[in-house]
Parts: structure tokens; sequence; C-alpha cells
């Protein structure tokens, strides 16, 4: 039987989840989550209470089905392939070209962490992972985090980490839920809460969503 994740995004950058160009991945951040979740798993980011526009707690950031699950080398050699965008531009004006999520190059053997959203910092976590969870079927509201409904509630994770077998009950009402409200699959209905400030993350080495989010 498929799982639902869910978990708190303390502070949502765009860069995990990444929503835009008509895919959604998950490849930094959340590292127990990228490590055992399966293809036909739904994964749910709900807001935090101490979101950077306000109180998002009980609202959905974003929810993706997994369609793919990549190594991040294989994810990598996919980027550089086919979806350059993927890889991080720091000095592009496009927001979402410097959101990047193909921080890691494998092209040589060992992975160099490019420069993106995270540092040095970040990269033994962002390994830790190992995998690379892709949708193109997925919903992304961002700043505009849509409100579950009360019998939902409970799949609210206000602690560090995750849920996922605890969700088990309401696998299929969330789903119903969220496919039969006539919202477009793939769409990105708002901007992302917090716009990366680029001169701290790098100099800084690392992110701070990361830090407060306590997944390993």
């Amino acid at each position: 039987m498929p799982r639902l994740f869910s978990y708190t995004i303390p502070i949502d950058d765009g860069a995990a989840p990444n929503p835009f160009h008509g895919m959604c991945s998950l490849v930094i951040c959340k590292p127990a989550i990228r490590r055992v979740a399966e293809r036909g798993d739904w994964i749910a980011g709900l807001g935090s209470r101490n979101a950077p526009s306000g109180d998002l707690s009980g609202r959905l950031v974003y929810a993706m089905r997994v369609d793919d699950v990549l190594s991040l080398a294989e994810y990598d050699q996919q980027c550089r392939l086919r979806w350059r965008h993927r890889i991080p531009d720091i000095s592009s004006l496009d927001l979402t070209e410097r959101l990047g999520d193909c921080i890691y190059d494998f092209s040589c053997g060992d992975p160099v962490q490019r420069p993106g959203v995270h540092g040095p910092l970040n990269q033994q976590r962002d390994l830790s992972g190992k995998n690379a969870l892709l949708s193109r079927h997925f919903y992304y509201f961002g700043s505009r985090a849509l409100p579950l409904p009360r019998h939902l509630l409970e799949i609210c994770q206000q602690i560090q980490g995750h849920r996922s077998d605890a969700n088990d009950p309401f696998f299929n009402n969330f789903v119903a839920w969220l496919e039969s409200g006539g919202r477009t699959v793939g769409q990105v209905y708002g901007w992302p809460d917090f716009i990366v400030d680029w001169g701290s993350a790098t100099a800084n080495g690392g992110c701070l969503s990361c830090y407060e989010d306590g997944d390993e």
C-alpha cells in the first residue's frame, strides 16, 4: 500500500521542494523521507506556525505523488542531459534557476557541491538522503498554503521529523480531497514563502531551513 509522508517545512524557499518547470523534485533536505519513499507514495509539506510570512500551521504548502526515484548520481546525469534548468545558476536573474536543486556534481566520481542554496554544512546531510524524488503529479501552493479540512488536520507534524505509518488511516481521504477540488495538476499556485538571501546563505555555509528541520 502506498504511504503518505507528512512533515512541516520550517522555511519554504522554493528549493526543497523545487516545483518549477513542470516537475516537482525533493532532492535536498528531508533525507529520511528520500531514503525510503517509493513510487506511488505521496508527500505532503505542511506550513509552520513560525513561517516567515506568519502562521501557516494547518495548511498545505505542497503535495506530490512520487512518480520516480533516482539516485543522486542518476539525477545529476539526467539534469546535465535533459534538465539543465535544475542545475543552480546563482548569477541568473530568474529565481527558479537560482533555486536549482541539482547541487551535487557526480561527473568526476565523488560528488562536488555546486554553488546554490545549500552550502558545505548541508552536504553530509543532503547526501545521506541518497535519492531524488520526482513528480509530474503535484500541487504547489507556497505562500498561498491551502487550509486542510478538519478531518485531515491529524496529518500535521509540528515537531521535527515526519509522519508516515501513522497517516495510513488518512491516505485515501487526503488524496480524494486534494484531487476533487478542481485543481490543476503540476500547477504552481503561489510563490515561495521566503526568498533566499544568497549572500548570507553561502557565507554561512548552509541553509537555515535545514538546521531547523531535524529530519535525519
